[in-house]
């Protein structure tokens, strides 16, 4: 739990960072991209959970 949490703080920060200094967000900028995104990152953390 204390992963995600840290997880989500960074990436806000860097989001904020992101922002703030007028630099494109380092992210997909279409729906399909975003979406391959999500999937392997809960493809990510189910594969820690089944491994571990």
């Amino acid at each position: 739990m204390m992963l995600a949490l840290l997880g989500l703080v960074l990436a806000l920060t860097i989001g904020i960072g992101c922002r703030l200094l007028d630099i494109p967000l380092p992210a997909p900028p279409k729906l399909q991209g975003a979406l391959l995104v999500v999937a392997m990152t809960v493809g990510f953390l189910v594969a820690e959970r089944v491994f571990t």
